[in-house]
């Protein structure tokens, strides 16, 4: 049973006690054994030993022995629609790879995207993650209500959510990659984007469904939908993502086509601050670095995308030590196939230790915090999600760590990062749960199976015969 408020006014209670936590708050603090009190839809206490005696109300208690409790993980990159691609152009850099799929790409429908939107949430939601971000910019014409059917398998997943609506404007005939019929005019990009906002986006506390600004990428979208994609934001309050600096090549062409290199070029269209977050951000020398961390632009670091299309090692390290707000994305699932993002914390940090900085890169509770608090402070969150703290929101996640992959493992943390991907017991959002030993509540994850392979099927026959 939840925790929310039930017929006679009195707000219902959850106990969670007997768990390891690692709150992720400012100092850190961790305890050995501790307890959790959600109240409604956010933590009233949290500490050592056992729970306070007295409290009334109580809806459920959860004897969390043998398990870590940690905040939700929150997502801040993917691309949902690609669920339903996966698997393929499996030896193309990010360029080839584009070339290859978008034509694919551009043949996807309402039904596509629902079912590549269900799979990918609950792929993420099994893995502990309670904040979820799609990045969706591929509007064919005529293809119904993508964002509507996005945001709509978000909400019957029960994670919360931000979609970052996307757009482009630069097709094949002007020098971009896309085909010409999956590209939106800038008008109408605009006008679309501003009425998702409307329709869809909550600036409340406890917002469950959130809308950013998202033009695609420097080499999709013409320099005026960058520089009124960031008007219309401010406008309308809300927050701008879009790809930066994800690869050599788009160096390259940032160069050629607008004489400048991404991070310069996006200072000059208003696409730095700390309402902006960025994914990738692989190839950023010093200066690029200091103008991120003195506009307060976050960054979306997407270790096995980067890997699989082989864009390089972004330099993490040096972000963080600079100040740069960093969190983590899966990425889209047609070059992160697990789809996964508590997976990530491992690779982020493994990745990372090849690098300049090799085992002084990160640690296990800096990977931790990429996951969840930079997560938050990424989407602007920071103060409502991303670290247990009394008085946020209860987004949290019992991680079993007495089992055989991580029973050896002295420190709950390290289990968690280094060990393999741990077992959920039970994910909380908003003080709801939506998952409980491993399984989704509420939806049919074997019926989400079956329709993305029909939708798969399905597009790969269009597109074959195009």
């Amino acid at each position: 049973m939840a925790a929310s408020a039930n017929p006679g006014g009195a707000t219902a209670r959850i106990v969670i006690e007997n768990c390891a936590i690692a709150t992720v708050d400012a100092d850190d603090t961790e305890y050995a054994s501790g307890y959790v009190v959600v109240a409604g839809n956010t933590i009233e206490s949290i500490g050592a030993g056992k729970a306070p005696e007295g409290l009334e109300n109580v809806v459920r208690r959860v004897d969390g022995t043998g398990h870590l409790a940690t905040p939700g993980l929150v997502n801040t990159h993917h691309h949902f629609y690609q669920w339903i691609t996966r698997g393929l152009a499996t030896d193309h850099n990010l360029f080839n790879w584009l070339v290859a799929l978008y034509p694919t790409w551009a043949r996807i429908d309402e039904d596509m995207v629902r079912a590549a939107a269900q799979g990918s949430l609950g792929m993420m939601a099994r893995g502990g993650v309670t904040t979820a971000m799609d990045h969706h910019y591929v509007y064919p014409k005529g293809s119904g209500d993508l964002s509507g059917a996005i945001i709509g398998a978000a909400r019957e997943m029960g994670v919360r959510f931000t979609l970052a609506r996307g757009s482009m404007d630069r097709s094949e005939k002007d020098g971009g990659l896309p085909p010409d019929f999956a590209v939106e005019t800038l008008e109408g990009a605009l006008a679309a984007t501003e009425e998702t906002v409307h329709k869809h986006h909550d600036a409340s506390f406890g917002a469950m469904t959130q809308v950013a600004v998202a033009p695609c990428s420097p080499f999709s979208v013409s320099t005026e939908l960058m520089k009124q994609g960031a008007e219309l934001a401010r406008r309308l309050g809300v927050r701008l993502h879009t790809h930066g600096s994800e690869t050599v090549e788009e160096e390259k062409f940032c160069h050629e086509l607008f004489g400048l290199g991404p991070t310069d070029y996006f200072a000059s269209t208003g696409w730095l601050g700390e309402d902006v977050w960025m994914a990738h951000c692989v190839h950023m020398n010093d200066s690029d670095i200091e103008a991120f961390a003195r506009t307060g632009t976050g960054v979306a670091h997407c270790p096995s995308s980067n890997a699989r299309l082989a864009a390089g090692i972004a330099r993490v390290p040096d972000m963080l030590a600079a100040g740069v707000p960093v969190g983590l994305g899966v990425d889209g699932t047609a070059s992160n196939e697990s789809g996964e993002l508590h997976t990530e914390l491992r690779n982020a940090l493994l990745i990372n230790r090849l690098g300049a900085h090799k085992e002084a890169a990160l640690n296990a509770r800096q990977a931790l915090r990429l996951g969840t608090y930079g997560g938050a402070q990424v989407l602007g969150r920071a103060s409502q999600i991303g670290s247990l703290e009394a008085g946020k929101l209860a987004d949290l996640v019992l991680w079993k760590i007495d089992g055989i992959g991580h029973s050896s493992i002295a420190d709950p943390v390290t289990a968690i990062v280094f060990g393999a991907a741990a077992p959920v017991t039970l994910s909380l959002v908003n003080g709801e749960p939506v998952v409980e030993d491993g399984r989704l509540l509420h939806v049919d994850e074997y019926a989400i199976a079956r329709t993305a392979r029909d939708e798969a099927q399905r597009l790969a026959r269009i597109a074959a015969g195009s």
